[in-house]
């Protein structure tokens, strides 16, 4: 495959594999055209197609996409993208009590069953990073699927939000803690220091009366000047800047960030909040957040999976173990009064795991503390969590219900 360098407008040039530079974008634009497609017999998520053309055309198979720097930098922004807008989405006045309660003991359950699952499959130091992994639950990864469904702003969608927002940010927490390479003393001072600063900010964006920023915001909506995006962007990269500099998960300052953001445009008008809403799903769903889900494929290491029988039997054995560890707690602890089917939705929902396994094996790798076979069926045990929980967890549901907006109806209770 061909691949050169790109001359820049200071006379510097970029390698760029212009394959895959072309093929990325391409495999973007075509998985909702599949997802429409096959939407006529079976509702698949986009994610999925992202996915599986990324493997298909990768090196694991055709060999016409490459792992390529560039490409990278834009998957890892369009991680950060994703834990953003997830970030943004939740709305703790609505999970707050009950639904947050539930879903933060279901986490500490799962943690307690993780590291004891970690530790039979790898009783060394690679115990720990199962652990945490087998802990996740990919709530931005859900987001657009649940956003598809219907289900997003009813409150079936709001206990699955309470799940994932344990499930993604408690999860950074303990990476932050016990995978960052210091003790774990030093790691919680600064994890504190972190948590001060950002929660200095997440007050200020509370109280502010945010009059001259909604004006701001208002006057240039529709202008060039997009001042409330470009703000948004700004929080998103700032915190991200922070997380790096005190060398921690860049996700936590990401999904920060998210929370801030929906902070400050809370009191501006609901057409402008909306606007802005849309115009930051396009830039993440329209364009960075593919970029990862289709390089996750495109770097998913086939070849070490298959390497021996025992890591390819821990690939089921792993897809297993997030139902048990993660998926149990989830259906034990929905909400009261919810039935059998509902309750295994919500168990399958929580089960579904990507993003920060895919963290959590690159800093195991790394740091040599889990082999390339053992980091490869993690992975891959999340990706067919994402492949297969959600559309098992909308057909239950749905089946359950007999109506298709029955789930409107699932209340939370206390």
């Amino acid at each position: 495959m061909p691949s050169d360098t790109i001359p820049t407008t200071k006379g510097a040039r970029v390698h760029v594999d212009v394959p895959t530079l072309v093929l990325i974008p391409a495999i973007a634009a075509l998985a909702p055209l599949a997802t429409r497609t096959f939407g006529r017999w079976i509702a698949i998520p986009v994610v999925i197609f992202e996915i599986v053309l990324g493997i298909v055309l990768g090196p694991s198979a055709l060999g016409w996409v490459r792992p390529d720097p560039f490409i990278e930098l834009l998957s890892d922004f369009g991680l950060a993208m994703l834990f953003f807008l997830a970030g943004q989405e939740i709305d703790f006045e609505k999970i707050r009590g009950g639904p947050l309660t539930r879903a933060s003991l279901g986490w500490g359950i799962s943690l307690v069953l993780g590291l004891a699952a970690g530790w039979l499959v790898e009783p060394d130091a690679g115990a720990v990073f199962i652990g945490i992994a087998l802990t996740s639950t990919a709530l931005g990864a859900l987001l657009p699927i649940l956003r598809d469904a219907g289900m997003l702003r009813t409150p079936f969608g709001v206990s699955i939000l309470a799940i994932g927002a344990a499930g993604e940010f408690l999860p950074l927490i303990a990476i932050s803690v016990f995978l960052s390479g210091r003790t774990p003393l030093h790691a919680t001072i600064v994890l504190l220091a972190f948590a001060l600063i950002t929660g200095l900010a997440i007050w200020r964006a509370s109280k502010g009366d945010g009059r001259r920023l909604h004006a701001a915001i208002a006057a240039t909506l529709h202008t060039s000047g997009q001042f409330a995006i470009r703000l948004v962007i700004f929080v998103l990269l700032a915190l991200v800047g922070l997380s790096i500099v005190l060398e921690l998960d860049m996700l936590l300052g990401a999904f920060a960030a998210g929370v801030i953001a929906r902070l400050l445009l809370a009191g501006a008008p609901e057409q402008d909040r909306r606007t802005i809403e849309v115009k930051l799903d396009g830039i993440g769903f329209g364009v960075f957040v593919p970029v990862f889900f289709i390089y996750t494929g495109v770097t998913f290491d086939l070849e070490a999976l298959a390497a021996d029988a025992r890591t390819l039997a821990l690939l089921p054995l792993f897809t297993i173990l997030l139902l048990v560890v993660r998926g149990i707690p989830s259906a034990l602890l929905a909400p009261p009064g919810s039935t059998l089917p509902e309750r295994i939705s919500t168990g399958l929902f929580g089960a579904t795991g990507l993003p920060i396994i895919v963290a959590v094996t690159t800093i195991g790798v790394e740091a040599g503390d889990m082999d390339a076979g053992t980091a490869s069926a993690l992975v891959g045990a999340g990706l067919l969590s994402l492949l297969l929980f959600p559309l098992a967890a909308i057909a239950t549901v749905r089946h359950g219900s007999r109506r298709p907006r029955q789930e409107s109806n699932l209340r939370p209770r206390d």
